[in-house]
């Protein structure tokens, strides 16, 4: 398999750790509100790396945490419920979002059984375990307002700042860290660490005699459950582009800064940007969208996956109504494909495909270990695939059974999801057939329309009708 490596610059084969377990980290929501749509695009390429890799046939370990202490959701908590305790509105406002996201991410087929969920509330003692070891090691210090860790220390001690990218005096300047309401107003230094101000939660953190109440800033949050979680290094380590500086560049100096240890994880695998209608998305600019929002316009919530998978995970999505309903019609096909499985559907005997399930399997396999290749996944089921020989000469119940459900190991598209029509549903449309040999075309069209009330649709062919549903 490979991967495109953040660390290196380019593409890799993917060699684990441990063969027996692929270990990878993702960044995950910070449950203030709803997850937007281009959180959730990370998300979905996390859940496909994940099944890639799992087709290669390795065990996969997978973390995700939750920020649900920082100044995003304490604001918000303070905001609204003002008149609980500050650890009682940050745990249940965060409570909230959390069971919003994980609704969230079951609609648009992210497998979250197979994700081990982390909250940073929950490992304040692995956060001020590596807080000290930091201040130990004199990589970070003490001031009257927190704990910060020094770059210039870390620089001194051999260590390299900027091993994502070419950290520069423009990247690290005054008003980029103005603007990241995480990290403290200097040039350099970032908050390991913040004293309680007035009405904010807080924990107990003794530190060289000193009873240093507070709570975690954002980066050293990650470090200490990835490690916690997974120890160091581990294998893989995602999130989107726009984490590089200064998330996950500051993860990695907090985490390799004592000891010998030089890399964090050995890949790190980033996802690009969507864009909507060809705009950042901002809420200032009205073009912010939330699940919710697509599904109140009346769209599957696995065309929105769908329309993720079908650009490369590294490349920008343009995200338009106007493509998410193309996309739909699209899904709408792949699963009307694989409803034929419950229906007796013509094969030509004279064209006995010679594409097996087992061939279109390797094909899937082979585009999506290379660099997690989506948009050639499913262009392989067209041009000659799957559902052009369907199409064109049929195939066995049985091939299009097994080959949805292979589909599904990859896609997560859920083509082997649906049940079969009722009985009483194939009656109306045998009495269909039955109308049309008769040539009663009212009586033919009056059955279409009953089924059509149910969400069946009707094709007929030379060889019989095929259902399908709305």
């Amino acid at each position: 398999m490979k991967l495109y490596n953040a660390l290196t610059r380019q593409i890799e084969e993917f060699t684990p750790i441990d063969k027996q377990e692929v270990r990878i980290y993702s960044c995950g929501p910070t449950v203030y509100d709803r997850a937007h749509i281009g959180n959730l695009s990370a998300y979905i390429f996390a859940d496909t790396l994940r099944r890639s890799l799992e087709l290669e046939g390795y065990n996969v370990k997978h973390v995700m945490n939750y920020t649900d202490v920082d100044d995003k959701t304490i604001k918000r908590s303070q905001e609204k419920y003002p008149d609980l305790e500050p650890k009682e509105a940050l745990a249940k406002l965060t409570k909230e979002y959390k069971e919003l996201f994980l609704s969230d991410m079951a609609k648009i087929g992210v497998d979250t059984h197979k994700i081990q969920f982390v909250s940073a509330v929950d490992n304040m003692p692995a956060m001020q375990q590596l807080i000290t070891k930091l201040v130990s090691e004199k990589i970070a210090y003490i001031t009257d307002d927190g704990v910060y860790f020094s770059i210039k220390a870390y620089k001194d001690s051999g260590k390299t700042y900027g091993q994502l990218l070419k950290i520069s005096s423009e990247s690290t300047s005054e008003a980029r860290i103005d603007n990241d309401e995480y990290d403290k107003e200097s040039v350099h230094d970032f908050a390991l660490w913040k004293v309680q101000k007035p009405g904010e939660p807080s924990w107990d953190f003794e530190i060289e005699g000193k009873n240093l109440k507070g709570r975690p800033g954002w980066h050293i949050e990650c470090s200490a459950m990835s490690e916690s979680s997974l120890g160091l290094p581990f294998d893989i380590h995602t999130g989107g582009i726009d984490l590089i500086f200064p998330h996950h560049e500051n993860e990695i100096a907090q985490s390799t800064a004592a000891g010998e240890l030089d890399k964090m994880a050995n890949y790190f695998v980033h996802n690009n940007h969507i864009l909507v209608d060809g705009r950042k998305m901002a809420k200032s600019a009205q073009n912010f969208y939330t699940l919710d929002d697509i599904t109140q316009k009346g769209f599957d919530p696995l065309a929105f996956r769908l329309l993720v998978l079908q650009a490369h995970y590294r490349n920008e999505i343009n995200f338009t109504f106007d493509s998410l309903d193309a996309t739909q019609n699209r899904l709408r096909s792949l699963h009307a494909w694989a409803d034929q499985r419950f229906q007796d559907v013509y094969v030509d005997p004279a064209h006995v495909s010679q594409l097996t399930v087992q061939n279109v399997g390797k094909a899937i396999r082979e585009r999506s270990a290379n660099d997690l290749n989506t948009p050639g996944v499913l262009a392989s089921l067209y041009q000659g695939g799957l559902l052009d020989v369907t199409e064109s000469h049929g195939l066995k119940n049985s091939d299009i059974a097994e080959a949805s459900a292979y589909l599904d190991k990859i896609l997560g598209l859920k083509l082997s999801a649906s049940t079969d029509i009722s009985e009483k549903q194939k009656n109306i449309l045998q009495q269909r057939e039955e109308a049309r040999a008769g040539k009663d075309w009212a009586k033919s069209d009056e059955l279409r329309r009953e089924l059509e009330e149910q969400g069946i649709g009707v094709r007929d062919t030379d060889h019989g009708p095929i259902w399908y549903r709305f």
